[in-house]
């Protein structure tokens, strides 16, 4: 790959960017890749910020000094994928695995552990759509009846549902529009990764996604905004370290920032810190230091803002807890009582016990979760599936819609909406309706399917493109016909 080594910052652009970060002005890509380089007192005081900025939010959610995280269990549903990332030790090769799914028993038993600890999150983490890739994985679906592995999943996440009332949540990658709606009403919450908006990361050879089809950032954007015009509470985030410079870092993140903004719907974002592992193609790569990624939470809290719930995941910190909390997160994302983290396997999960007291020395309270975010609980529709509601609301603390930390999940039954015909009113024809919404819109229109100003300016971009566009037709129609009347007339 080419060296895209940028010029570092200087200290009188750190110190101006720190500056407008403090007054709460906004910041562009330059400014807040210089933040990125902050060491010393300047990265203290752009911790100081964003730590600000988080405990406004906290108060504003109504839970101050809250810092949350998921009792789960991790379900690899399959570690085939077609995708070939060179840093990946979780996607692996048919022959290395006793068979390319988990069977449905396999998942329910996983599922049935972790409620017994009291876990209420059932991860599900698979490659993406292994069966065009790999023959082994598409004979195993055609045997069981299933058209493809997304179709799978869906069963299984009904059955751990029913089975064992663990709320799942689907991390299968790439996702359509239409299966973002098929699976919606089995989940209360899904995710992807991001990861970064840095498109030669994937089209340059030797890049770390080269190869990799469902990387092209162009896709996994358009899944972003898709999963939020199906109104999905859905986690996503970068991965740092890979290779982007410190613009392509910022693109991603002000990249996440507009879909927030237009859509509403990122519950998470995650920072993750690249991790080298062994036999994998990146395994001599150096790892992200931990400064860089105290750094860059700062910054992501300072662009996202206040609202934004961040992540740093406990097991990849080293132990840097008070670092990662002073940096402006609030959230440790799934830990896991039960099983390890599958996609880093070396790194296991901080005890529970460890994280509340580590959370607690820097001055937070640690309080449970469920996978879906307390505000999207509360919320209820148009996030929260009708048919999910019973097994939310079986754990959730109406209240605060963070969960009932004495709730045992038990299954309960899942199925399709019976129709009902007949319930509304039959004489709209004869009367006036005094009663009911008597405005052209819901109450709470401008806020709930997301930032309307943001979809205004996009659709005032739309039009004016397209009138310049057709402008330029009609000049170069008008062009073409005096070419042919000069030349009629010579």
């Amino acid at each position: 790959m080419v060296d895209r080594t940028e010029p570092r910052p200087t200290a009188a652009s750190i110190e101006r960017a720190l500056r407008r970060a403090a007054s709460g002005l906004a910041l562009d890509v330059d400014e807040a890749a210089a933040l990125l380089a902050a060491r010393g007192a300047a990265l203290d005081e752009l911790l100081r910020v964003a730590g600000d900025i988080r405990d406004a939010g906290l108060r504003d959610a109504g839970r101050p000094g809250v810092v949350t995280y998921s009792r789960k269990v991790f379900v690899p549903l399959t570690r085939l994928c077609r995708d070939r990332c060179h840093y990946c030790t979780f996607a692996t090769v048919p022959h290395r695995l006793p068979a390319a799914f988990l069977d449905r028993d396999e998942v329910l038993a996983i599922a049935r552990q972790g409620a017994a600890q009291g876990c209420k999150e059932a991860l599900f983490t698979l490659g993406d759509r292994p069966e065009e890739r790999w023959p082994a994985a598409r004979e195993w679906l055609d045997a069981r009846g299933y058209d493809s592995t997304l179709d799978y999943l869906r069963a299984c996440a009904v059955a751990v549902l029913e089975e064992t009332g663990l709320l799942p949540h689907l991390n299968p990658g790439v996702l359509s529009w239409s299966e973002l709606q098929r699976l919606k009403p089995v989940a209360p919450s899904m995710g992807m990764m991001l990861e970064t908006t840095a498109t030669r990361l994937w089209s340059e050879p030797g890049g770390p996604h080269f190869g990799s089809p469902d990387k092209e950032p162009a896709v996994r954007l358009r899944v972003l905004d898709d999963a939020g015009r199906v109104g999905v509470p859905f986690t996503t985030g970068i991965l740092i370290g890979i290779g982007e410079t410190p613009a392509e870092r910022v693109d991603a993140l002000f990249a996440i920032r507009r879909a927030q903004r237009a859509y509403g719907h990122l519950q998470e974002v995650i920072v993750q810190n690249f991790r080298a592992k062994p036999d994998t193609a990146m395994r001599g790569m150096p790892d992200a230091e931990l400064h860089d990624l105290a750094a860059t939470v700062a910054v992501a809290r300072v662009l996202l803002g206040p609202g934004a719930r961040i992540q740093a995941p406990p097991n990849l910190i080293a132990g840097e807890y008070a670092l990662l909390l002073r940096a402006g997160i609030d959230d440790w994302g799934g830990v896991s009582p039960v099983t390890p983290d599958h996609v880093n396997p070396e790194r296991p999960w901080p005890q529970l016990d460890e994280l509340a007291r580590r959370t607690a020395e820097a001055g937070f309270t640690l309080r449970e979760r469920l996978t879906i975010y307390p505000e999207y609980v509360r919320a209820g529709d148009p996030w929260l599936d009708p048919r999910l509601l019973p097994h939310v609301s079986a754990l959730a603390d109406p209240a605060t819609g963070l969960a009932v930390e004495s709730a045992r999940p038990q299954g309960r039954p899942w199925q399709e909406p019976e129709e009902v015909f007949g319930g509304g009113r039959t004489d709209l024809h004869a009367t006036i309706d005094t009663t009911g919404r008597t405005g052209d819109r819901r109450g709470d229109f401008d806020n709930v399917y997301g930032d309307w100003s943001e979809v205004a300016a996009q659709a005032d971009a739309s039009r004016a493109g397209a009138g310049a566009a057709a402008a330029a037709g009609a000049a170069a129609t008008a062009g073409e016909g005096a070419g042919d009347a000069e030349l009629r007339a010579g």
